[in-house]
């Protein structure tokens, strides 16, 4: 059995100002950092045989404070761009809020929610999809196939992508799937790497 643990990065410091990020590489606020680490504290009963994590901040320092609290700072770690966040396009940078006063809630629902609508200028979850799984059946899906323990550190949609995937979600349903910032979500997968079981730590 296999063992694949998401880990949304923390809190950073424009999810703290509820801005758009997107691309933009912020970094994680106060209580990011604390989210890291107790997210390496619920981490602490597994052993990680490979991480893998986007090129931004956020994911890489949300990583390297977990594994840290583990005691698993040697753990081989790849970084690559094809889990970074969706790019957010001319929202980056704005104001939710802001937004949704001008566009209307709805809209910004669908811009930040549905699977195939863009933002102006950015990626659908779509999009994002198309270059997370790639990487996924390719680079990762292998090393879980071969019975090891993996960590990955990414985003909010790019992390949705493979939830999708994983669960094999509808349009519709992921239209309602959030997943929280710094909360562990384990995977455990049969050899063929179906999910057998998930739930958040």
């Amino acid at each position: 059995m296999a063992r694949l643990v998401l880990l949304r990065h923390g809190e950073s410091q424009w999810n703290l100002e509820n801005r758009f990020t997107g691309w933009v590489d912020v970094p994680l606020s106060a209580r990011g950092i604390q989210e890291a680490k107790n997210a390496g504290e619920k981490l602490r009963p597994y052993r990680f045989d490979r991480a893998f994590t986007s090129v931004l901040q956020r994911a890489n320092e949300t990583l390297r404070l977990a594994l840290e609290v583990i005691g698993q700072t040697a753990v081989p770690t790849e970084k690559d761009k094809a889990l970074n966040e969706r790019m957010y396009g001319e929202l980056q940078g704005l104001n939710k809020a802001e937004t949704a006063k001008k566009y209307g809630d709805d809209q910004v629902k669908i811009w930040r929610r549905s699977y195939d609508v863009r933002p102006p200028g950015g990626e659908s979850l779509k999009d994002t999809a198309e270059r997370v799984l790639p990487y996924y059946e390719k680079v990762i899906k292998p090393r879980l196939l071969a019975g090891e323990t993996i960590l990955i550190a990414a985003h909010g949609n790019s992390l949705r992508a493979l939830v999708m995937e994983l669960e094999q979600l509808t349009k519709e349903q992921v239209l309602e799937l959030n997943i929280p910032t710094g909360a562990p979500l384990l995977y455990e997968l049969d050899a063929a790497g179906a999910v057998t079981s998930h739930r958040y730590l």
